[in-house]
Parts: C-alpha cells; structure tokens; sequence
C-alpha cells in the first residue's frame, strides 16, 4: 500500500517537470501548435491599453496560408485603442483556427493611436496591406475590425485605397458605418461647432470625423455604402452606446449581411466596448469568414463593457 502511495506520490511530482522538460527541448514548429488561451474578458486585455506590441497570435509574417484558410486576416483597432487591447480576444482565437492573423496600430495622434486623419489612416492600412501580401503570397485578405476599424477607415480603404482589388471581404463588430453619436453627443457639434477645434486638439481629428453627417462620412457614402467584389458582415448590438441608434451600423447594397447579436442569443448584454470580446460576436466573425463551416454560437451570459 505504501509502495504504491510512493509511487502515485513520484507521478504527481516528477510528472508535470518532466512534461515541462519535454515541452521546452520540442522543435520551434510543435511548440507553435499549441493552442493559445482566449480570454473573453475586456478585464484581461487592460495592459494591452500601454503597449504598442501585437496581440497574442499576430504579425508572424513567416506565416504562410493554409489550403484552408488561404487569405490572413489583418485586424483594425478601434478609435484610441491599441491592436493589444482591441484583439486579445479575437487574434489567438482566429491564429487558432487555422489563420494567418496581422494587426498594426494606426492613426497616431500624440500619446494615442487610431484617432488621426482618417484619410491618413485609410493610407496606413493600405501599405499595411501590401506589406501583408508580399510576405503571405496570397492574392486578398479579409478585414476584421471593430468600430472605426470595422467600418469608416477599412470602407475608405476600399474605396479611395484601391483596397477593393485586394479584400474579398470585411467583417465589422460595431462599425461606425453611418456615424457614432455617442448617445447624442455629436449633435452638440451641431448647435456649438466651435466645439470641434478643441475636440480635434485633445482628442484627434478621427473622433469628429465620425460624428453624422462629417465631410468623411458624406464623402465615403457618396453612391452607396458598398464596392463590388468585396463581401460585408456587420455584427451589431442593440446595447451600443456609441454607434447610435446602432443600426446606423449597418450597411446597404450587394454582399452585405448585417446581424444584431440579440437575434442571436438573448443572453448576450454586450455593448460597444465589449463586443470585441463577446464569445457570440467571435463566433459569428468565424463564421462570416469561413461560411463553409458556419457553427452555431453557444448562447450564454455575457457582459456588458467585460465580454464573456
């Protein structure tokens, strides 16, 4: 009986050191088959608030496509936020399933990234994009972004970019497609436009930009919301706080599906903030990009500004 405590004792100690030992003598490639964690917590992402670095699972521009999935997806932050902070979910989660995951932080303005010119911006992406393509050898990417990068900088991309000829398609979780009045905020830019120079001051010119009826916007949705050959997904929440009323995400024309998360899973109190981390919002955007294999989201809790 003693014998065989030891011996259960060894296993339990000797075991998990040697796993570990094993797991660190493992070629670079095994290693790099190892699934990475996916939290579904805007809580988890907060250090990503300070650092200029790639989510988990992004940049490796050694990365070469799958049969499977044979275009990467470059990932656009949202305004103020950093690639860090806005796909800490959704870069391992997509690296995981097989793709070829990029982000890059844009729109710098002072101390903060994606609330520059949005026509400036649009121009980052684009060299980003090529950059993606030399090093992948693949022919399109797919877009995935989140606010102001799933929506009015991808979209001016495409347009004035010539980014058509090189996305098949744009998924958009809470895009600011048709302006983020921010639950009626930008209409003070209305009765006080003096408002707008200090806006632009402290904040950066993107902020301004969104609000309804801006010159980017009136520019962008000029003869229609779409461009031929590129396919739209936009995944919204009735809980949107900024984008408001939030079917102001939504787009008109040819390709183009639009989904309120609610519809799906009336479990799901996501808003703007957390939708980047929200599981039913993630499954819908892998499904958007790869429709041959569509799962249906588990519908569960989840959170409004955390996720889950």
């Amino acid at each position: 009986m003693f014998g065989s405590a030891r011996r259960i004792w060894r296993r339990a100690v000797f075991a998990p050191a040697v796993a570990a030992v094993a797991a660190l003598s493992l070629p670079a490639a095994a290693q790099a088959d190892t699934a990475l964690p996916v939290k579904y917590s805007s809580l988890d992402a907060l250090p990503g608030v300070f650092s200029s670095a790639p989510p988990p699972g992004a940049n490796d521009f050694s990365c070469k496509p799958s049969a499977a999935h044979p275009r990467p997806v470059v990932l656009v932050e949202g305004t103020s936020a950093t690639m860090a902070l806005n796909f800490n979910a959704m870069s391992p989660l997509l690296k995981n399933n097989g793709y070829c995951v990029f982000a890059l932080n844009y729109g710098k303005y002072g101390a903060l990234t994606a609330v520059g010119d949005i026509p400036t911006s649009a121009g980052e992406l684009a060299v980003f994009v090529d950059k993606v393509l030399a090093a992948t050898g693949a022919d399109k990417v797919d877009l995935v972004g989140h606010s102001q990068g799933g929506g009015i900088t991808p979209r001016y991309y495409l347009k004035f970019n010539g980014g058509a000829a090189k996305v098949a398609s744009l998924v958009g979780l809470a895009p600011s497609n048709h302006g983020a009045s921010v639950s009626g905020f930008a209409d003070l830019l209305k009765i006080f436009p003096f408002l707008q120079v200090p806006l632009d001051a402290l904040g950066g010119p993107a902020w301004v930009q969104q609000a309804p009826g801006s010159a980017v916007l009136t520019k962008l949705n000029a003869g229609g919301d779409t461009m031929p050959g590129v396919k739209y997904t936009v995944i919204a929440s009735k809980y949107d706080e900024v984008v408001t009323p939030y079917e102001s995400a939504f787009l008109t024309g040819p390709d183009v599906t639009n989904i309120t998360v609610q519809n799906v899973c009336d479990q799901d109190y996501t808003e703007h903030l957390a939708i980047a981390f929200d599981h039913v919002a993630l499954r819908l955007m892998l499904n958007a990009l790869d429709p041959a294999h569509e799962v249906k989201p588990t519908c569960s809790q989840v959170l409004p500004l955390i996720g889950g």
